[in-house]
């Protein structure tokens, strides 16, 4: 009746003030002219439930970074929910990847909730939810909860209220239940749900999520009882009371935690215990991968490259790979997705990625603010321990990975484990930051082994013991790169004098004091000794620049070591690693297994952005560190690049830079390079993308004399990607590759840029056509950069022949190669004739054209151009070994090519070249009188003869036999391939 009466009295109120001409402040819902109240204030459920919502479906940057192709709602896969009995939660805990489900079926968080014999009606479940980290627990209540905003999931709840632990475990001050709430939820402030009043409560469900973070005390002598709402108590007293049920029981709790935990709250407040296993079985993981990889974009290529990546995924995890045993946790299912998206789906118009980022984001994701604590009981709060859980992983399993790497082993035994991570006594606290380690993160980087070693047999085990791998290879070399890059690695004298120049330097500014009044007193000679004191730090210091240089070496040593020159690229390394290796195996060179990514991840370690991931882990790089690291690495680069490199390592040094992030080391080491060569390397626009970033820290005067990209796979859409890199480049090879007649617009298109200064342009082997070279051939005019042009067997014909021939007037060619591409007596005369007038051309490549001999002699015969009235100037023809009666002195070439190249043409039609060279040969030495010209005829028939020989029997060298045309992915297999010259 009192609410009534007010409501009467505003509204006569404001009557009254509207007849004076006064409109006061009016609430919604209330009009002067009618008694009848109507509400349309929003509806504070409501409103929960679409700020929620928006909160939960905000992604990590991490998630961002690959494109922004992924959402909460697509790219959700359940993991496996086993719910347990109180015994099995309290017994010895198994880590997950031992984990046996034989005929548990799997639960859902909905199942959870639903009634219980064991619990009556008038109290809310307390469901516990535990599980080791990565297993998915996050994921879980993020998609809870947004399946609750939208109606889906757990709609017998009106009110769901989710609470994190470690924004809870920071509150200091004391606040009711309804304060914290209303601080979070302003929306929700004096609801009646919370109230305490009646049973309102059944319909509230309260979520903690990372209950580990949180000190939580049942013992009644440390934790008051409360069961008033509005009552203030500390965070950590509410929780325990919701938990006992002594405040608002009838609501229910959802509380999520890791294993080492699982004590923290008493069996009897726990209605239901339910572990999160993560992905026990190959579907899950490939529903995974399908709902992540297959969202890059909307080109059709795109999709069907992702759908060839989920197959051979699929592949891989049948086979119960060493994959499928990390893919256990969905953790790495999500780093497997970025690395593969990083690999394939990179794009030069999205934010520069890095795979050392990749692994840094993964780190950051799961261990971000993760501190080890105190126990349970002791009074010093978490931020007194300044030790970061990731800091811990780096000198625990940093260390055991950095002496994998030094001694090239991959595998550990559990005495290892034990000497590494277990060391000798410690205190009881260490102790107890010990088996938390060992029950939540342990199992987290390392997975038994299952699979013996690709390049070296591991040594066979003691006694059957088990031997232990880190979960995916690369782990290793990232944890042993950041412990070296964080200097964990110091010396004894290092350490010792780090620990006194600390205290001495803390000491000096006190004995400087004294030293100053004493002075006056004391005789000279003694302040040397004082001077001492101030030696230390400047000692440290030296020894700890000495320590960053052995750094850099270590850096510049891994990176060109000689028995890796043979492997592939790390690129290549890393996709093996994940999709596993399909078709023949790659011969391996070297002994012992290779950590090529070691290096390259200790100068991505050094980038700002990474330094920036690190420090919120408790990890801290200083900038000092870094820069003199990079002051020694650019000098130990330089060094080594004075000497020539194999592809492979050269391809691995292009990683390194791009992964560094510097543009000024990178211009200073490029300064050095004059001519890269990677031949034969499987490029993909990833590659492409890093040649082309390091290549634009240059300045726009820096000129490469060579850029050989020939047997490269190259693609149209890479030469986009690769467009940067071609205006650093004189010299240019693309032989055998897969560029068509698109590509030669982009080519033409080159050939026109201003900024380009490209003088040799080499194209054999790619299918151009007549409609591409003619594409291609209207740069000419216009370009007067281009000195040497090979079009050998680009389909050229007749047509294109002609055309050449009537575009060269303008244009400053000085060498032509046009050999096999089907071009006959009258086109080939056409175009001899043409650079015979042009008043730069010196040479054209003719030979393997279907020449007849009196083609062939009526090339040879016009050696005078008319316009020049017999000057005399001669362009040399390549057509055949033979010229006439004598023997070409361009044979030699000729030969060289054939040898090289006939491999990848068709072999009939070379053979045929060749047998038409032995009956010139043979005519022509049978016109010769000389015996010493005879002689010269036998030994290039000879030559001719060994030719047709290797082509017949396919018996080229070995080094030219397997050529990769794409990697060992399984996309393709390893094809017979060598390497093409012109």
């Amino acid at each position: 009746m009192k609410s009534l009466h007010r409501k009467l009295s505003h509204l006569l109120g404001v009557c009254r003030w509207r007849t004076m001409g006064v409109t006061p402040y009016q609430p919604n819902g209330f009009h002067c002219h009618t008694l009848h109240s109507t509400t349309s204030e929003p509806d504070p459920l409501e409103i929960h439930k679409k700020k929620l919502f928006l909160w939960f479906s905000h992604l990590p940057q991490e998630e961002k970074q690959f494109g922004g192709y992924f959402s909460p709602e697509t790219m959700h896969v359940d993991p496996l929910i086993l719910e347990r009995t109180a015994e099995e939660s309290a017994g010895l805990l198994s880590p997950p990847l031992q984990i046996q489900t034989p005929g548990s079926p799997s639960m859902t968080v909905e199942q959870l909730f639903e009634p219980t014999d064991a619990w009556s009606g008038d109290r809310g479940l307390n469901v516990l939810l535990y599980g080791a980290v990565g297993t998915g627990k996050s994921t879980v209540v993020r998609k809870l909860v947004l399946d609750w905003c939208a109606g889906t999931t757990l709609t017998h709840f009106k009110l769901l209220i989710p609470f994190s632990c470690e924004d809870l475990g920071q509150l200091s001050k004391a606040a009711s239940l309804r304060d914290l709430v209303s601080k979070k939820y302003l929306h929700l402030r004096k609801h009646p749900m919370l109230s305490g009043e009646g049973n309102q409560a059944k319909d509230v469900l309260f979520l903690f999520n990372g209950m580990e973070k949180m000190k939580l005390d049942f013992r009644i002598g440390a934790t008051e009882l409360c069961s008033d709402p509005n009552e203030a108590l500390l965070p950590s007293v509410a929780v325990v009371n919701l938990l006992r049920k002594y405040l608002l029981p009838e609501a229910s709790i959802l509380v999520t935690t890791r294993l080492s935990a699982l004590d923290r709250i008493p069996q009897k407040y726990v209605s239901r215990y339910a572990q999160i296993c993560g992905f026990n079985d190959p579907d899950r993981q490939r529903a995974y991968f399908t709902s992540r990889l297959l969202h890059q974009s909307g080109e059709t290529a795109r999709n069907h490259e992702a759908h060839a990546l989920i197959e051979l995924l699929y592949l891989n995890l049948q086979r119960e790979s060493q994959l499928a045993a990390a893919c256990f946790l969905p953790s790495y299912c999500w780093l497997t997705c970025a690395t593969l998206h990083f690999l394939h789906f990179t794009d030069a118009k999205a934010p520069i990625r890095t795979l050392t980022g990749i692994y840094t984001s993964f780190l950051r994701l799961n261990f971000g603010g993760e501190v080890l604590g105190t126990r349970t009981g002791t009074n010093l709060p978490i931020q007194e321990h300044p030790n970061s859980l990731m800091l811990y992983v780096v000198r625990t399993l940093g260390k055991l990975a950095f002496d994998g790497v030094t001694y090239k082993r991959m595998s550990f035994s559990e005495k290892e484990l034990e000497q590494w991570i277990g060391g000798k006594t410690k205190t009881d606290e260490e102790l107890h930051q010990l088996a938390v380690f060992r029950t939540d993160v342990l199992d987290f980087f390392l997975a038994p082994c299952l699979e013996s070693g690709k390049h070296l047999p591991e040594e066979p085990s003691e006694n059957g013991e088990r031997r232990y791998v880190f979960a995916v290879p690369a782990m290793q070399e990232y944890l042993a790169a950041l412990y070296v890059v964080l200097g964990e690695n110091k010396s004894a004298l290092e350490k010792l004098t780090r620990q006194v120049s600390v205290a001495i330097g803390q000491a000096s500014e006190d004995v400087n004091a004294i030293v100053n009044i004493l002075s006056k007193f004391i005789p000279l000679r003694i302040f040397a000794v004082f001077n001492l004191l101030k030696l230390f730090p400047k000692l440290y210091e030296k020894i700890s620049s000495r320590n960053k240089g052995s750094i850099a070496r270590t850096m510049a040593a891994e990176m060109f070591r000689t028995e890796d020159s043979y492997n592939e690229d790390v690129l290549d390394q890393v996709e093996q690693s994940l999709l596993g290796v399909h078709g023949p195996q790659p011969k391996q060179y070297s002994e012992g297994q290779p950590f090529e990514l070691y290096p390259i991840f200790m100068g991505g370690l050094l980038h700002y952005g990474n330094r920036v991931l690190l420090q919120q882990l408790g990890c801290s790089i200083q900038s000092t560190t870094v820069a003199q690291i990079t002051q020694a690495l650019r000098k130990y680069l330089v060094r080594e690049l004075s000497k020539p490199q194999p592809p492979e390592e050269l391809m691995d040094l292009l990683v390194l830079l791009y992964e560094f992030q510097n543009p000024r080391l990178t211009a200073e080491v490029l300064a050095s390079i004059r001519t890269i060569r990677l031949t034969n390397i499987r490029m993909t626009s990833l590659k492409c993308f890093v040649l082309s970033s390091v290549l634009s820290c240059a300045s726009p005067s820096y000129h490469l004399e060579e850029l050989d990209l020939s047997s490269c796979l190259l693609t149209h859409e890479m030469l986009q990607v690769l467009w940067p890199a071609f205006r650093h480049t004189y010299n240019l090879n693309l032989q055998f590759n897969s560029l068509g007649p698109e590509s030669c617009i982009l080519l033409r298109d080159l050939l026109l840029d201003p900024k380009s200064s490209i003088r040799s342009l080499q194209l054999c082997d790619n299918p151009l056509l007549e409609s591409g070279t003619s594409t291609l051939l209207k740069a000419l005019p216009e370009n007067q950069s281009l000195t040497h042009l090979s079009l050998m067997h680009t389909g050229l014909g007749d047509q294109g022949a002609l055309e050449l021939a009537q575009g060269l007037q303008h244009h400053s060619l000085q060498e032509l190669n046009v050999a096999y591409n089907n071009i006959g007596d009258n086109a080939a005369l056409a175009l001899v004739d043409a650079c015979r007038e042009h008043p730069t051309i010196h040479t054209v490549h003719l030979y393997l054209n279907p020449l007849s001999d009196v083609g062939k002699q009526s090339l040879y015969v016009r050696g005078v151009p008319k316009s020049h009235g017999g000057s005399g100037r001669q362009v040399r023809v390549l057509a055949s070994v033979t010229e006439g009666s004598d023997v070409s002195e361009d044979w030699h070439p000729i030969l060289s090519v054939i040898r090289e190249n006939a491999s990848s043409w068709d072999h009939e039609r070379v053979k045929q070249q060749l047998k038409v060279f032995l009956r010139d040969l043979e005519w022509g030495r049978q016109q010769q009188q000389s015996l010493w010209k005879r002689l010269h005829f036998r030994r290039v028939e000879k030559g001719v003869r060994q030719t047709l020989q290797m082509l017949e029997k396919d018996t080229l060298s070995a080094s030219k036999r397997y050529r990769k045309l794409s990697g060992c992915n399984g996309i393709s297999t390893f094809h017979f391939q060598s390497k093409g010259r012109d």
